[in-house]
């Protein structure tokens, strides 16, 4: 396992984490680190933009789903190959789910005794940055934070004024550098938040800028340098990746410009316990592969209505798999694309595949967002009755119209009943679960796999 290990952590949500992460990941990989990249957290998007960049799978290291001991034996599994390890951050430095801050930035740095680099906005701002940074440092003197970056610099000047600021009041952090205020070299956004991977065509140019930023203002050297002050992690137990090869199936898992959010451990889990994984395209593909079940993640369906609504064929081949008796498990815009027709911003309904008899329309405003635990109300497609489970979930469309005598099969955390099975071999839901928090969810839906493959 590595022992460099490097936490980027901001002042607050938006002050460039993402680019700047995303920027010392490239320009360590250029130099031909086998870089390991983390998002706290239970982000979709920008692990995505992780594996871009560095080619390697990132992981989210999230205590509300992995628990202290998960977290871990995460991180230890994961990172067993590589030189060096960059995890970014969530939110304000000490931001997380409820008073303790449960999967907090300042959490997980405190979890795997990670040094910390924090990163400032300071646009319209000078001495008054030493003040802000003397804050985070002193709020939890038990966090090693060794260095500072700044963003938003106007001019050397700027730079000159602040830098003077912090050493002057904290000569034990080191200034790691600055990135200029500009425009133009920012990944583009959405509603959800940053543009998943396939869709962002220039990125080549973008990854190509970044890096050349990157190397000419931050000082990469002291930061590999800080890295390494780190203690080896000591795992307790080992839960995550005990599971034995058991079932010999193959599992299709929908990938491509309309469905990318996956939590890698799901995946990494799935293919443990012997799946074979499948990746197939419900926009380009006409038919399934040779499958015994299909996992239908979320993302951007919405954004692909005509693509999606005119592969007719795709469509007509998963309604009769499903029909027949295949196991289908949708999270988000996955339940979206099962539902009858997606009813876009401007009004416009596009045919979808009727496996779940109710009706999406998208919304102006974020309809839900946060972490949930759900427990069972019967056994299903993942779990047995009265089992319990953690996600989250995030999206601006809502289920409408759904026909009366759907089973729900869930009840969520604030009591609403959730997870819609019309039939014993299909369940779709809103919630993004995370297998680490029920492993149970994996095995029982393989189980089912083959079942229907023999």
């Amino acid at each position: 396992m590595n022992e460099k290990r490097l936490l980027i952590a901001g002042t607050r949500s938006g002050v460039g984490k993402t680019t700047i992460s995303l920027g010392i990941m490239a320009a360590l990989s250029r130099r031909g680190y086998q870089v390991q990249p983390y998002k706290v957290g239970p982000d979709y998007i920008d692990p995505g933009f992780h594996t871009l960049f560095t080619g390697n799978n990132s992981y989210n290291l999230d205590s509300y789903f992995l628990g202290c001991d998960g977290v871990k034996e995460l991180y230890s599994n994961s990172s067993a190959g590589a030189d060096i390890s960059i995890i970014e951050g969530v939110m304000g430095l000490f931001d997380g789910k409820g008073k303790t801050g449960v999967s907090s930035t300042a959490e997980i740095a405190r979890i795997l005794q990670t040094p910390l680099v924090l990163l400032i906005d300071a646009q319209k701002m000078a001495q008054s940055a030493a003040a802000l940074i003397y804050g985070y440092k002193n709020y939890d003197p038990g966090l090693n934070l060794k260095g500072v970056i700044f963003n938003n610099i106007a001019s050397e000047r700027h730079y000159a004024l602040i830098k003077e600021a912090v050493v002057e009041k904290m000569p034990e952090l080191e200034i790691l550098g600055y990135l200029p205020r500009q425009k133009g070299l920012e990944l583009p956004e959405r509603h959800l938040g940053l543009v998943p991977i396939h869709e962002s065509g220039e990125l080549k140019f973008f990854i190509k800028q970044l890096i050349q930023l990157i190397e000419k203002q931050l000082d990469l050297d002291k930061l590999i340098k800080l890295s390494a002050d780190c203690r080896k992690i000591k795992v307790n137990k080992h839960r995550l990746y005990s599971q034995e090869r058991e079932f010999n199936v193959k599992i299709g898992i929908a990938y491509d410009q309309a469905f990318n959010f996956y939590y890698q451990y799901n995946l990494d889990l799935l293919a443990k316990l012997g799946a074979e994984l499948i990746y197939f395209s419900p926009m380009q593909d006409k038919k399934l592969p040779d499958l015994d079940g299909i996992y239908l993640g979320g993302g951007f369906p919405e954004s692909f209505l005509e693509e999606l609504a005119a592969n007719q064929d795709m469509k007509d081949d998963i309604r009769e798999k499903a029909q027949a008796g295949m196991p289908l498990y949708a999270e988000c815009g996955g339940l979206m694309y099962l539902s009858q027709e997606i009813i876009d911003f401007k009004g416009n309904a596009y045919q979808m595949l009727g496996l779940i008899p109710g009706k999406v329309e998208m919304q102006g405003s974020l309809q839900e967002m946060g972490y949930v635990e759900l427990t069972t109300l019967n056994s299903n497609l993942i779990l047995n009755s009265n089992e319990k489970a953690r996600g989250h979930v995030f999206h601006y469309s809502r289920l409408n119209n759904l026909t009366s005598g759907v089973k729900k099969t869930y009840r969520l955390s604030d009591g609403r009943l959730e997870g819609y099975s019309p039939t014993n071999n299909l369940l779709a839901s809103y919630v993004h679960l995370h297998f680490a928090s029920n492993p149970g969810i994996a095995s029982n839906f393989l189980r089912r796999a083959l079942l229907y493959k023999k």
